[in-house]
């Protein structure tokens, strides 16, 4: 488990859930085990595929916590931490059995008994009137089928729910049910029984409906892959047997299977799956690959470098799958409200029947007013509008390379005010490139560059790699440099074709006294553009400048004019590097603040400010060594954590591709998601306050209720499943 860490004398847990459909029921779990395990971090709810991992505390067994789940009607079984399986299995279709059952025994009732009557609406209208003759035995036994089969997985619940005092929907449904029996209203104890079924098993659908939506992320991995042996023959196993170092092979055309490293081939491969990118990617040998995108029209060799289970597919299932656990803001307001609003409906529904009685009014009267009152206030259009559209607002940042760890971070994008950066892979490319090649003193451009390329192939220094990358793109064969001598924190010294030449810093041009007003003017005006320059030189002169700097993203400047648009009021760079290239950069990234040369506890100490002047707060990086600020804000976002674990770890939401136009569309999601699920509660409110008003009037009936609380459950349902849908 991430949450706690397992101490001496603890166990490890793992259990499938029967009967777990929605966010009530993980509560109503947390409220029973809590005693037993002592405290909440030890209890771990993948309510995706109802499975609860349990960190079982000295002195507590499996079978205890197995027990008291039963207790609450539902039903645990122990599996294996990566069991796979569906997770409703035997429970879900018994429930559907059950809720088919119940509605076909109630239409047949009903038309029974319609006929007995000689119509419909006499059928109807003589109800309640004689409690032994008013409904006849035959569409009596079917009406008893309707409630049985309909009430069978609730009445657990509702019985474990009176005994713990905290009434819930079941105990209301059931009293309602019950009620409507005492006092002869059978269709309607029969309807109410089926309908709430039906919206149970509606409830359950959209829970599969989202859980389908991750499921599809998994099934991107394809179940087999080309192992090469090391006789250079192919074998067909299972990913799941192939260890790290192994090789395998990637048809075109194919899913790659595996985390992996290019080995030999070139192709262009879609990695939208995983990283949301609308354009396939070029991948060459040394080039990273993942599993769950497809290849080109190349054929790829490839080193696997993660095991099955450790792939960055396989993270981004598991952290989703675990994501609803961290409940939004919404969810844990919605959870908090029910629990006072359903006792405090208990108390109203007893007050509308006991108080007209004491005045002499009519007790079947106002006991089935009261019953209506319990029926329509039953909070199960309210419970599931949230989860649903948590779920599907998850899965859907998910497809679109987004990583969200749990409603929770969900919904904060939409409250940001201020988005702080790191410079360097982040704003930029995370790497220096060679900008500007200057000539002086009768060398051109590409004599300098092939100069310095040769006496820098000689060094791992990064600005001596960027010159060699940047060479082999103009030539692709260099003047070798011999005696090649490397000068530490200076430069270096070589023969090219019998001549000496130097390579250096601004300083090791000043310590040779070779330094003149024209090539410091040159200097001057490159560094205060940010660019870090190299000078190239022999014993005579200096032979020209390189001017190298991390280059600007090219999504980045319209991607901050968009997060402006979208409502950020201050953009803010972080850099620890000097405040010359911070500002260049800043400049035409488009950045209202900048702060550069700072340290990480700087960085913290800038965020704690930032959070006074606009509360909400987003730290972007890459998941590592801005890992303290990240914590520090709202919310921590990490770039391109699809080659990183650390990253993913790190941060509340990751960017699986670097990626920052990414951000823009995180905000508007999160606004959609808010509105969504406000719209939600809305109706689900709105709805009952009508029918408590009809209610009190008699103009409401049991079915009536029912059939409008299904009828909104369905509205909240199919409004938050949109979220799965491209905005």
């Amino acid at each position: 488990m991430e949450q706690h860490r397992i101490e001496s004398g603890e166990e490890l847990s793992n259990l499938r859930i029967r009967g777990m459909d929605c966010a009530e029921e993980m509560e109503t779990l947390r409220q029973v085990l809590l005693p037993l395990v002592g405290t909440e971090d030890r209890l771990a709810f993948d309510l995706l595929n109802s499975k609860l991992a349990v960190v079982l505390p000295s002195g507590c067994t499996e079978e205890m916590v197995v027990d008291a789940i039963a207790a609450t009607g539902m039903r645990a079984t122990a599996v294996d931490e990566g069991a796979a399986g569906t997770a409703e299995g035997g429970f879900g279709s018994l429930r559907s059995v059950f809720t088919l059952v119940s509605g076909v025994a109630l239409f047949a009732g009903l038309f029974t008994h319609a006929a007995v009557a000689g119509g419909l609406l006499e059928a109807l209208r003589g109800e309640g009137t004689d409690l032994q003759h008013a409904v006849p035995w035959g569409p009596r036994a079917l009406y008893l089928i309707a409630i049985a089969t309909g009430l069978a997985l609730v009445a657990p619940k509702a019985l474990s729910s009176a005994r713990r005092l905290r009434p819930d929907m079941n105990l209301l449904m059931t009293i309602a049910v019950t009620g409507a029996l005492a006092i002869g209203e059978w269709f309607e104890a029969a309807a109410v029984s089926f309908l709430f079924a039906v919206s149970l098993e509606l409830e359950a659908w959209s829970l599969g409906r989202a859980r389908r939506a991750v499921a599809a992320l998994m099934e991107l991995a394809p179940p087999t892959v080309l192992l090469l042996r090391d006789d250079e023959s192919l074998a067909e196993v299972s990913p799941s047997v192939v260890a790290p170092g192994a090789r395998f092979l990637v048809r075109p055309g194919d899913r790659i299977a595996l985390d992996g490293e290019v080995l030999q081939g070139e192709s262009e491969v879609n990695q939208a799956p995983i990283t949301g990118e609308s354009v396939p990617v070029s991948k060459v040998a040394g080039d990273e690959v993942f599993a769950g995108t497809v290849n080109g029209g190349g054929a790829l060799t490839v080193s696997c470098t993660k095991a099955a289970g450790d792939t960055a597919l396989a993270h981004i299932v598991r952290l989703v799958s675990e994501a609803h656990s961290r409940r939004a803001p919404s969810e844990q307001w919605v959870q908090r409200f029910a629990r006072i609003y359903t006792p405090a409906v208990m108390v109203l529904a007893a007050s509308v029947f006991v108080i007209p009685v004491l005045f002499n009014a009519s007790p079947e009267e106002w006991l089935y007013r009261a019953l209506v009152l319990l029926v329509i206030a039953c909070p199960c259009a309210l419970v599931i509008s949230t989860p649903v559209s948590i779920v599907s607002g998850l899965a859907r940042a998910a497809r679109n390379g987004i990583l969200i760890k749990g409603g929770v971070y969900l919904e904060a994008p939409a409250r940001l005010q201020a988005i702080a950066f790191d410079k360097t892979g982040t704003l930029t490319e995370g790497k220096p490139t060679v900008q500007q090649v200057c000539g002086f003193n009768g060398h051109d451009a590409d004599d300098v560059l092939e100069r310095a390329a040769a006496m820098e192939s000689h060094s791992a220094h990064p600005l001596a790699r960027a010159i060699v990358e940047h060479s082999a793109k103009r030539t692709s064969s260099l003047q070798p440099a011999t005696d090649f001598q490397a000068i530490h924190g200076k430069g270096g010294t070589a023969r090219i074709g019998g001549r000496s030449y130097w390579i250096g810093s601004h300083r090791f041009l000043e310590e040779r006294g070779q330094e003149t007003p024209e090539v410091h003017a040159k200097l001057e005006e490159l560094s205060r553009h940010g660019h870090s320059v190299v000078v190239l030189g022999n014993e005579e002169h200096v032979c020209g400048l390189l001017a190298l700097s991390d280059a600007l993203r090219d999504e980045t400047p319209g991607a901050l004019t968009a997060l402006k648009k979208a409502g950020i009021l201050r953009l803010v760079m972080l850099t620890g590097d000097n405040q010359a290239t911070a500002d260049a950069i800043g400049a035409r990234a488009g950045i209202d603040e900048i702060h550069a040369e700072l340290l990480p506890q700087d960085k913290v100490s800038l965020i704690e400010a930032l959070a006074e002047r606009y509360e909400h707060v987003a730290m972007v990086g890459d998941g590592v060594n801005d890992a303290p600020a990240m914590a520090r804000a709202s919310v921590g976002i990490a770039m391109g954590a699809a080659g990183s674990d650390a990253a993913i770890e790190t941060a509340d939401i990751a960017l699986m591709a670097d990626d920052l136009s990414k951000l823009p569309w995180l905000i508007d999601h999160s606004k959609r998601t808010l509105r969504i699920i406000r719209a939600n509660v809305a109706l689900s409110l709105g709805i009952k306050a009508v029918f408590v008003v009809l209610t009190l009037l008699g103009g409401a009936s049991l079915w009536s209720a029912i059939a409008a609380d299904m009828g909104a459950s369905l509205v909240v349902t199919f409004n938050g499943l949109r979220l799965l849908r491209s905005a």
